[in-house]
């Protein structure tokens, strides 16, 4: 599939429904996904290696950026229950799709929306990303900027980056373009993916 067609609000394609098995936080789930979205499939390389390596999520407020049909904003609200989770992504199929597999698993602390629509005072205790990188430099330098600087002072930013697709160059721009009290570090290196870690002081 051509990344546009899942970055854009409303993928051009059927809307057809179709189960998906996957596991997320320890336990396997029943859940829907559909075409014109990422990873239609299943749990993408990235996503896994994010969901398996980075420490539980803290605070009560959390963020999902680039929802696709739910994988990270589902394990956020799964580990940490007492939180409220924002889903956010520009594709309408994703936010409805993350909607309905959080129905199916009984969570109540998920909410979606575009960005357009998020109150920009809003600040976050964790944010965990498989940012989109295919909708290139510019457009994902925009999309950081937008979000990473919404970190709760004491809070942490975990994203996964493919190595070929800029992980390192990304970190050193991050540590370059975040305002004083941000900091950036690798976390971790698995197969052919960084960890990058942001972390706002107190």
């Amino acid at each position: 599939m051509e990344s546009q067609h899942y970055f854009s609000a409303q993928p051009s394609g059927p809307d057809t429904r179709k189960p998906l098995s996957v596991v997320l936080a320890g336990e396997r789930r029943e859940l829907v996904t559909s075409s014109g979205i990422f990873s239609p499939d299943g749990i993408d390389k990235g996503t896994r290696i994010l969901l398996d390596g980075v420490p539980a999520p803290e605070g009560r407020r959390l963020l999902d950026i680039g929802c696709g049909w739910g994988p990270i904003a589902l394990t956020l609200a799964l580990r940490a229950p007492q939180a409220s989770v924002l889903a956010v992504d520009v594709n309408e199929r994703c936010l409805a799709l993350t909607a309905e597999n959080a129905a199916r698993l009984g969570l109540t602390n998920i909410t979606g929306a575009k960005p357009d629509d998020v109150d920009p005072d809003l600040e976050f205790d964790t944010i965990w990303s498989n940012p989109p990188i295919r909708i290139g430099k510019q457009e994902l330098h925009a999309l950081l900027l937008r979000w990473i600087p919404r970190l709760a002072p004491g809070g942490h930013a975990w994203l996964v980056v493919q190595k070929n697709l800029g992980a390192d160059s990304l970190q050193r721009w991050l540590a370059d373009e975040l305002p004083t009290g941000f900091t950036v570090r690798r976390a971790e290196t698995s197969k052919s993916f960084r960890i990058i870690e942001v972390h706002r002081a107190d």
